[in-house]
């Protein structure tokens, strides 16, 4: 097998194991925060425990994407030192900042709430959790803020003294529009994932008859989670799609699979493309409503993927410019369906929060154990779009991937490191799957719930 292929699938498996986890750390860290905000001012004891059950979670969670984010750096130096070497001044200051500086702050802070908590005042105790959080959220923008400039390359020129992109400006790289999109994507995201981790968690304990009025409290915090990260992350990705299809128009006339252009094209809700010939052999399609969500307006004219082929190479030269388009079109669909199922059952638990009526719906509530894996669909078909659509682009109109991976590593070496990071990290998804599931067993017992509350000082 070629180097490129090998280097592409364990770069590709890497990162979609590792964002697992990412985005269920962005948003647990704030639903904690929330809880234990509640705790500082109420005092009862009840809702304590309630916080360290959800940070048990958050710490298996954590700790495992730690685990498997080590790896994600070291590809570009190592399969990808093309790459490095042509824009690694641009793309790496942001990943350092955010290894030296938000993930130091993370780690540090949350180090302190873990063995914090008979330590050190509530107060202080509270403010660790708070700075977990924000560094989170810090941490993210910085890792999206490098992806962007794959996406969007900005604030740079290129030295033809030693062939090499170097940063230029550092505000412009910071103020990229792409990432303003992207950060909004993901941060609604991940509040969505830990909305729907917790009401299937919480859901999970209601019908099993453990302490129903404590995680009632957890249910309907998870409720505006789910539905603010639904309804916000579904309207930023509309208006993501509209800048996308002005900076990148052929990942979305490819993730519509629209091949020829159009004044008023058909919105395909299935479609069978066929490449070779440039058409679909089969779609069923929503009529005039592509140009609506291209341009936010009926009737406008959207380019095709036949058209869009052309002028890029002439502008760029002879190349094939066009994505994978089975993957990119049903990642695109099957993330769009998760989100409306979210959607409904988010709706749904909004109408149904309350204790009394929430427990006469048991298949509703079992629904939701199964339907915490929907953000998880969406998360990882999201970032499918984003990347396999921006093919052949590493850097997108400066470098291809092939020129981007390393010319000195053997595809032997490359398929040695991909079989022991997937079984590596297959191990590590099952040891964290197998302790998620521990926890949620054990539920509450570990400790005494006290009778009733207690009001302690703040510290």
């Amino acid at each position: 097998m070629e180097v490129l292929l090998l280097a592409r699938w364990q770069f590709a498996i890497t990162t979609v194991f590792h964002f697992f986890f990412v985005p269920l750390s962005i948003g647990l860290a704030l639903f904690i925060a929330i809880l234990q905000t509640r705790y500082f001012r109420s005092g009862d004891e009840k809702d304590k425990k309630l916080v360290k059950f959800w940070g048990k979670l958050f710490l298996i969670n954590f700790a495992m994407g730690v685990a498997t984010g080590i790896v994600q750096e070291f590809q570009f130096g190592m399969n990808w030192s093309e790459y490095s070497r042509y824009v690694g001044d641009i793309f790496g200051a942001p990943l350092a900042v955010e290894a030296l500086l938000a993930f130091f702050i993370e780690s540090t802070f949350l180090g302190l709430w873990v063995f914090g908590w008979d330590k050190l005042s509530k107060k202080l105790h509270l403010a660790c959790m708070w700075l977990v959080t924000v560094a989170t959220a810090i941490s993210a923008f910085w890792i999206l803020t490098a992806n962007s400039f794959m996406q969007n390359p900005v604030g740079a020129y290129f030295n033809a003294a030693n062939g090499r992109m170097e940063l230029e400006n550092f505000g412009a790289l910071l103020t990229n529009s792409h990432t303003a999109y992207q950060y909004a994507h993901v941060f609604f995201g991940a509040l969505a994932t830990a909305g729907f981790f917790v009401l299937g968690v919480s859901a999970y304990q209601i019908l099993k008859g453990r302490e129903k009025s404590l995680f009632n409290k957890s249910f309907k915090q998870a409720v505006l989670f789910a539905l603010i990260g639904t309804v916000a992350v579904i309207g930023v990705g509309h208006f993501q799609g509209v800048y996308l299809v002005h900076e990148q128009p052929m990942k979305m006339a490819v993730a519509d699979a629209h091949w020829n252009t159009a004044d008023k094209p058909d919105w395909p809700v299935i479609a069978f493309p066929n490449k070779a010939k440039g058409v679909n052999a089969f779609a069923i399609k929503v009529p005039g409503l592509l140009s609506f969500l291209s341009y936010n307006q009926f009737g406008r004219q959207v380019d095709g993927i036949n058209d869009l082929q052309k002028e890029m190479t002439a502008k760029y030269g002879a190349d094939d410019y066009i994505p994978n388009i089975w993957v990119t079109f049903y990642a695109f669909r099957f993330m769009l369906l998760a989100g409306i199922l979210m959607l409904v059952l988010a709706l749904l638990a909004l109408f149904w929060w309350q204790e009394d009526t929430l427990i006469k719906h048991n298949k509703y509530l079992k629904l939701l154990i199964p339907a915490l894996l929907l953000p998880y669909i969406a998360n990882s078909c999201g970032w499918l779009v984003a990347e396999v659509g921006r093919q052949p682009w590493i850097v997108y109109g400066l470098q291809t991937v092939n020129q981007g991976v390393s010319k000195v590593v053997a595809a032997p070496i490359v398929l040695l490191s991909l079989v022991g990071f997937t079984a590596v990290y297959t191990v590590l998804l099952v040891i964290a799957v197998k302790l998620i599931k521990k926890t949620c067993r054990e539920g509450l017992t570990a400790e005494t719930t006290e009778p009733g509350p207690t009001v302690a000082t703040a510290g």
